[in-house]
């Protein structure tokens, strides 16, 4: 099954009217799509309370949200490309504020139809992430894609960064005043359902550029000489990469809420920890937009493989550490995550030529990481405790540092 199998170029006649407006409008569906991922920090500790869930079942919930990316990408992928790129993100939009409707029945219901709903809402973002990322990388010069898809993440973290406070000033403040602690998300998932079908309406009126399918390649494109996209060991590694910095970045920031409540961390409550949960999140928006002037300079490689080692030697103190010095470890390892999935991606898609349309979807199906990862972090919060179970992310950065390292070398091999 392709996903977008041709490589991908706006239309000559509509280059000439500029690629900044259209950039503004992709942005509003990365931070749209921040703001509901970072939700789920805030209903997991929610969740888990009110259903008295051990970690495990409580990470069912990115589990479902992030599985949808694995199940999804693909149909998505042959959707966009039958139906075009902004009538995809509409597509997207609508079920994403499907996802967001069924929030109501759930709270009236159980845990099993939150997860549903949690499914539902990740297959709309994903109709959007398959189409954007793309978008992102064709409106401009290639050779400062990494730094365009920096500037995109840069405000998808500023949605990241607003929902948890959000979250908790909405949820797990108000759930202890509201009819029953399930329906605090009532009102606030209605709220971001009307949102989204708002930003459906105006998406299918708006004035996008044609993204069309390119059947030739260029023959100075390593990519003309191969057979599959599966023989680029850059795409590979790059894959792995995309699916444990999903993991781990999503894992960190599931557990962070359970960690600050911890006694020997800051024994801080619910609705308290979730503020700085904003901080992690934060960190990555700060890193974005830094990262945006940064990356025009400094090599992907090497900016790749320096955060994913600062983000090592956080996580261990983290781990071996205790009170404020654990606590702001932990929360400064967003500031690291920052340029770390433009970067990853556009490495992953370096000079692939006809198979980047198709790399593009194997990428996005790479971020059910985020289900797994956090899953086995949760059976080993489980079985050991929570602050030892941080070594999941440990691994993970280990292998981005890798990833860093080595394309560094090809980079250099190949850019002359």
């Amino acid at each position: 099954m392709e996903h977008i199998s041709q490589p991908l170029r706006v239309q000559q006649s509509q280059q000439q009217t500029g690629t900044t407006g259209p950039l503004i409008i992709i942005t509003i569906l990365f931070f749209m799509w921040g703001l509901l991922t970072a939700l789920n920090d805030v209903l997991i500790p929610h969740l888990k309370a009110l259903y008295t869930l051990n970690y495990v079942q409580a990470m069912l919930v990115q589990f479902c949200f992030f599985g949808a990316y694995f199940l999804v990408s693909l149909p998505a992928g042959m959707l966009i490309k039958k139906i075009g790129y902004q009538n995809g993100a509409v597509t997207g939009l609508v079920i994403a504020a499907g996802g967001c409707a069924l929030f109501y029945p759930a709270s009236n219901s159980g845990y099993t139809l939150f997860l549903v709903g949690f499914f539902v809402l990740a297959a709309g973002i994903t109709i959007l992430q398959v189409a954007a990322n793309p978008y992102v990388t064709v409106l401009g010069d290639p050779r400062t894609a990494s730094s365009r898809l920096s500037l995109t993440q840069a405000f998808n973290s500023v949605g990241t960064t607003i929902a948890p406070a959000l979250g908790g000033f909405l949820i797990l403040s108000a759930a202890a005043h509201a009819a029953g602690p399930a329906a605090a998300v009532q009102k606030p998932y209605l709220a971001l359902a009307g949102a989204l079908l708002l930003l459906a309406v105006l998406f299918a009126f708006a004035r996008l550029p044609k993204i069309e399918h390119a059947d030739d390649v260029d023959v100075h494109l390593d990519s003309a000489t191969r057979s599959s996209v599966l023989s680029h060991p850059h795409l590979l590694m790059g894959t792995i990469g995309i699916f444990l910095y999903v993991g781990g970045e999503v894992s960190i920031g599931s557990f962070l809420i359970n960690f600050f409540g911890e006694p020997n961390i800051a024994a801080l409550a619910p609705a308290d920890a979730a503020h700085y949960v904003s901080y992690y999140w934060g960190g990555a928006m700060i890193g974005r937009f830094i990262g945006f002037f940064i990356m025009r300079h400094v090599s992907p490689g090497k900016a790749l493989a320096f955060n994913a080692a600062v983000s090592i030697g956080l996580v261990l103190v983290a781990i071996f550490g205790h009170g404020q010095a654990a606590m702001w470890a932990i929360i400064a390892v967003g500031l690291c995550n920052s340029i770390m999935f433009p970067t990853i991606f556009s490495m992953a898609l370096y000079r692939l030529g006809k198979f980047t349309g198709q790399a593009s979807g194997i990428l996005c199906m790479a971020i059910v990481g985020g289900a797994v990862v956090p899953f086995i972090q949760g059976a080993l919060a489980d079985s050991i405790g929570l602050q030892w179970s941080f070594f999941v992310p440990v691994v993970c950065y280990v292998f981005i540092l890798y990833f860093g390292l080595r394309f560094r070398a090809l980079y250099q091999k190949t850019a002359h």
